[in-house]
């Protein structure tokens, strides 16, 4: 289970079929990791159905509780409302 978590904060977020190949772990076993460390909290998760070539995967997206991953790289937005000003909200 520490194994897991470890190779979570490692690499953020990940999915439970990539975790199972990286710890050489079967699947059902992860998924009981996962579990267990979203019961303490520590992990969070989600279940997704990807499609590849048409065939549907099953699958866990998972990720650290708390964790947000950096900015992507690349020019930003500006701010448009400045300090202070008052925001009109739409009707």
């Amino acid at each position: 289970m520490q194994a897991t978590l470890r190779c979570l904060k490692k690499y953020g977020q990940r999915l439970d079929l990539e975790l199972a190949s990286e710890l050489k772990t079967p699947l059902a076993a992860v998924r009981q990791h996962l579990v267990r460390l979203s019961e303490a909290r520590e992990v969070v998760y989600c279940r997704l159905t990807r499609f590849d070539n048409g065939v549907p995967v099953e699958a866990w997206q998972c990720r650290v509780s708390g964790y947000v991953p950096p900015p992507a790289p690349g020019r930003k937005a500006k701010a448009t409302a400045t300090r202070g000003a008052p925001v009109s909200l739409p009707e």
